[in-house]
């Protein structure tokens, strides 16, 4: 994965922040930002490694 530390770190900071004390309007949607984003580079990278697996048959000797 790929998303920025700092990034991450900020999700992480409002999700505390939210449970603590709430958000404002203006950090609820700076927190879906993230978390789209953060949710879209997962899924490419889920992506990327699962067009890489070949499955072996054991009863032919190829890969499929």
């Amino acid at each position: 994965m790929t998303m920025e530390k700092r990034k991450i770190d900020r999700i992480n900071e409002l999700a505390r922040k939210a449970k603590a004390e709430g958000l404002s309007e203006a950090e609820r949607r700076e927190q879906k930002i993230l978390r789209d984003e953060y949710r879209a580079e997962f899924r490419r990278s889920l992506e990327a490694q699962l067009s890489r697996i070949e499955f072996y048959d054991p009863k032919t000797g190829g890969a499929s």
